[in-house]
């Protein structure tokens, strides 16, 4: 049953009120099982929930009085049951996958609900693709909610995306049926500075009483994160350290701590909770963004709920950070979050809370998921052609285009260079000494600096803009490309050889975007990712089964980073400090600007 499709409370209410009073039969009952009640934090053995029509019926200790000849009958056995689990804040394109398959990659790890801000799309279709990965969203087994997005550019004036969005895209998409609220504001200089637009958008967003998604991404805590969120941003989920936590929730907001393949920002938070002693009830958990290769091998929010417990959190109170805090932040505690009376069906029977193994996972009153595999059906949206064919680079790139020419007569220069972080978003703004040769500067194998390429490829320009970077360890000659390049999603390219370079942006340019890998001249990986250059409407074990040939080709080429195709893909993030590069050249952040990529010369 659809999101489209699925009753109302108003229009079950009848049926739920007769179930409870035994003078109609429920169609599920689970028996005997430990209830986890995320409403008042108790774990009460011996108890059953009776299920009509998606919705829940009955909770207490003998639901024998609502089971009828043809009611089915599941047996808890003691085991604990608990909400289905929300994500409070994810990118499905981050997946690589699309609403289907991420669906059905993340449903046998209990995840029931999801809230999706689809702004990579928004980038490359526009509203077109916000209205794609809304429409196939609401044709999945499980609840995905789509937060508009609100920024695309991120950051107006220092990159150029496929497509805008503006106030009056906005104001459109809160009309339609699976829109939540307004996605992550990430031109937050833009709130603190009063651009009217991006309070336009806020304001379309609180008019519809909907939601409004923050991203502070800057450790001043002063004047300008009080401005920011006077703006009217009701969470955050960039915080990196105990003291993000705490302002945020002070402030009314709510701090939303993630786990996601690259970003581990729970450990450094939740100590507001487990020592410090603040009120749970404003933190929630999520994921942000996790590839494929997470979502196959170790889980979805199960993985963060274990960690936050791993990390000295109450397992209950773990719970509610991943159930009803999440439900109730976007308006809809009345309907899910919890096991009561009204609320959708989304339980899971699993025999430790600790361990938090997903045994069982019901969805709407149906059985999704038992041991680990898929019992329903994830519907495919009909991809237009058009959202297939977004790689247009114009012409093949050449080494040529990849080079750094030097200041005349200039034997060697200091430039500035991209600092990667390992698991964390924000990067580093170094200098190096680097020589030059033939009048073009030259990266340094030895000290760690490749080059960092962005090619444009929405309206096919030709152009090319080239710095440095630092961290990825790359050894020899090679390069890695992908048209994954938040927020505007170019085509990013790195690499310790210009050849190899074009040869990567060339390669991806012929299957219509994705991940490349290239080493001496050979290809060691590709994912292809055909719809908008983000995402594969193939099933998600294949497409993890590339992505780890991906990582392991990156190994190859000597890169050691914890998730490192997450760094990479970031690199052109102009919304996160310190430095990243854009279509129009290196962007420094914590001052919103263009800088150059040659500081100095001799």
């Amino acid at each position: 049953m659809s999101q489209t499709n699925f009753p109302t409370w108003a229009e079950c209410a009848p049926r739920l009120v007769a179930v409870a009073a035994g003078r109609a039969a429920a169609d599920t009952v689970i028996r005997k099982g430990q209830w986890v009640n995320v409403h008042t934090r108790e774990v009460l053995p011996d108890h059953d929930i009776a299920i009509a029509e998606g919705r829940i019926a009955y909770v207490g200790p003998d639901a024998s009085h609502c089971i009828g000849e043809n009611t089915e009958i599941i047996e808890a056995n003691g085991r604990f049951m608990i909400p289905g689990l929300c994500d409070g804040h994810m990118h499905i394109e981050s997946g690589m996958l699309t609403p289907a398959e991420f669906a059905r990659a993340v449903i046998p790890h209990g995840t029931t609900t999801m809230f999706t801000d689809p702004h990579e799309i928004a980038n490359v279709l526009g509203l077109d693709g916000v209205r794609m990965m809304h429409d196939e969203a609401l044709m999945q087994p499980v609840n995905i909610f789509t937060q508009m997005p609100s920024c695309a550019p991120s950051a107006p004036g220092l990159e150029t995306t496929g497509f805008e969005i503006g106030p009056e895209d906005v104001a459109n998409a809160m009309s339609w049926p699976g829109i939540i609220g307004l996605g992550e504001m990430m031109n937050f200089p833009g709130v603190i500075n009063g651009s009217q637009q991006m309070l336009a958008e806020i304001a379309a967003t609180q008019n519809a009483n909907k939601t409004v998604g923050g991203h502070y991404a800057s450790p001043d805590l002063g004047p300008a994160f009080h401005a920011y969120a006077a703006g009217g941003p009701a969470d955050d989920h960039e915080g990196t350290c105990e003291a993000d936590a705490i302002a945020r929730v002070r402030q009314g907001m709510r701090s939303m701590m993630r786990l996601g393949s690259a970003w581990y920002d729970v450990e450094t938070q939740i100590t507001a909770v487990t020592e410090k002693g603040l009120d749970p009830r404003s933190f929630i958990l999520c994921t942000d963004d996790c590839h494929s290769g997470t979502l196959v091998n170790d889980g979805h929010m199960n993985r963060v709920v274990r960690h936050a417990i791993a990390c000295g959190c109450d397992p209950v109170v773990a719970l509610q950070m991943a159930t009803i805090n999440t439900a109730t932040h976007f308006g809809l505690e009345r309907d899910l979050g919890s096991i009561a009376p009204g609320r959708r069906a989304d339980v899971i029977l699993t025999s430790d809370l600790t361990t938090l193994p997903i045994e069982h996972v019901i969805a709407r009153g149906v059985t999704v998921a038992q041991q680990g595999v898929i019992q329903v059906d994830c519907p495919h949206y009909d991809w237009p052609a058009h959202a297939r064919q977004t790689v247009n680079l114009g012409r093949n790139r050449t080494a040529a285009d990849f080079e750094i020419k030097a200041p005349k007569d200039a034997t060697s220069v200091t430039a500035n260079v991209i600092g990667v972080v390992e698991n964390q978003a924000p990067t580093k703004a170094l200098t190096a000494e680097l020589t030059v040769q033939n009048g073009i500067v030259q990266g340094d194998i030895e000290t760690d600096i490749a080059q960092i390429a962005l090619v444009e490829r929405h309206r096919a320009t030709g152009e090319v803009s080239n710095a440095f970077v630092s961290g990825f360890g790359y050894k020899g000659r090679m390069a890695m490309a992908s048209t994954v390049a938040h927020d505007s999603h170019h085509m990013i390219v790195v690499g310790t050889d210009r050849e190899m370079m074009a040869q990567a942006a060339n390669r991806l340019g012929e299957v219509g975007g994705g991940v490349v890998v290239i080493k001496d001249g050979k290809e060691l990986a590709l994912v292809e990712l055909p719809i908008a250059g983000l995402m594969s409407d193939a099933p998600a074990t294949e497409v993890a089964a590339k992505a780890q040939n991906m990582v392991e080709a990156m190994e190859a080429c000597g890169c050691t980073l914890n998730n490192a195709y997450m760094q990479h893909s970031l690199l052109a993030l102009v919304v996160i400090p310190e430095l990243r590069i854009s279509d129009l050249g290196l962007v420094d952040v914590t001052r919103f600007e263009m800088t150059s990529v040659i500081k100095d010369h001799k």
